[in-house]
């Protein structure tokens, strides 16, 4: 049983003790009242008559109730006394129903304190859910406007120069190894691969308007006075200057949004060149043969596989990791200002259907 009910029973019962106690007393009351009453008529009688006898018996009565008036009142006495005692023991249940109600009001308030904490808490967690589910729809909505913003295939010009007289590069084995990592990737159908030997410095914007290429790719010799090392008619080393090369790219079509300088010392034509295009990879040094070779085929084949700029670069540093060649270092990746690699896709083979 609930304390509350236990103390409401003992405060009704303790109120009816003391009912039956104030019955008790009118009851002693009302004899010490008739008694009270006797000895006075008693008295009264002694006063008004000389006859002996009579006084006598009236001197008795008024012994006799005199002894009973004294009992009474000693029974009254008890009864006050219980009375009193019933009183404290009525007041302390009524402070325990007192306390315990306060007690279970607390508790009461407590808990719907916590019902509305936790109604509160899950609300915000489910504004908070709603809320990420709206910006997780508009990126996703944002996605697929830029995924359908990507082409659907692209095409990558490689042009190749290694003029007589220059230390011999295999150049062949470089193209090759593209086209066979294009050909394995999963969209290589999105991917055309266009290539161009001994370049001369004249077949440049030639091959760019013929070919409207989105990737163009050098493959060749460079100089550490950030040279381009292409071919005169003859066959001779001809060497062009990082401004004239930033120059061509400037005025190419807008669509070229990647030049891939796989030639030594390129970094600084890499890193001029992103003032008018997307992004550019050149080398930081000397890069050899199968070094140049390993990091181009992976980088188009993570490409041609639908990876962002960011992850086809680290994928295609990673596979010279894997094949032993320390030159990891060598090749740089540039992007224009407030442009985020990892957001730059080429290839989109299928179109988005929102």
């Amino acid at each position: 049983m609930p304390l509350l009910d236990t103390y409401r029973n003992n405060i009704v019962r303790k109120k009816g003790d003391l009912a039956k106690l104030s019955q008790d007393k009118a009851r002693e009351t009302a004899k010490a009242s008739s008694l009270y009453q006797k000895i006075s008529s008693a008295k009264k009688a002694m006063t008004s008559t000389k006859s002996p006898s009579t006084i006598k018996t009236k001197s008795n009565e008024i012994m006799r109730a005199e002894s009973d008036f004294a009992q009474v009142n000693k029974a009254i006495a008890d009864v006050d006394k219980k009375i009193a005692q019933k009183e404290k023991e009525l007041a302390s249940e009524e402070k325990k129903y007192r306390d315990e109600e306060a007690r279970q009001i607390k508790k009461e308030t407590a808990a719907y304190k916590k019902r509305m904490d936790s109604s509160n808490r899950a609300l915000h967690s489910i504004n908070d859910t709603l809320t990420r589910h709206e910006v997780a729809q508009k990126e996703m909505r944002q996605a697929i406007i830029d995924l359908q913003s990507i082409p659907e295939n692209i095409t990558v010009l490689f042009m190749a120069s290694n003029p007589s007289g220059s230390l011999p590069l295999r150049l062949d084995e470089e193209a090759r190894a593209i086209q066979e990592m294009i050909r394995k990737s999963a969209h290589r159908d999105s991917v055309t691969f266009v290539s161009r030997w001994a370049v001369r410095s004249s077949d440049i914007l030639q091959a760019i308007n013929e070919e409207n290429p989105d990737i163009i790719h050098f493959s060749g010799h460079g100089t550490d006075t950030d040279e381009l090392v292409l071919q005169n008619s003859d066959g001779t080393p001809k060497l062009v200057s990082k401004e004239a090369i930033v120059q061509a790219i400037a005025t190419v079509s807008d669509k070229v949004r990647l030049v891939f300088f796989n030639t030594c010392f390129s970094a600084g034509q890499a890193e001029e060149i992103v003032n008018h295009i997307e992004a550019s990879i050149g080398m930081t040094i000397s890069i050899g043969d199968d070094a140049a070779r390993v990091f181009a085929s992976q980088f188009y084949s993570s490409v041609g596989f639908g990876y962002s700029l960011e992850k086809s670069f680290q994928q295609a540093k990673a596979a010279l990791l894997l094949e032993g060649i320390p030159e990891e270092n060598t090749p740089a990746l540039y992007v224009g200002d407030g442009i985020d690699p990892k957001d730059i896709i080429y290839c989109n083979p299928g179109q988005i259907v929102v």
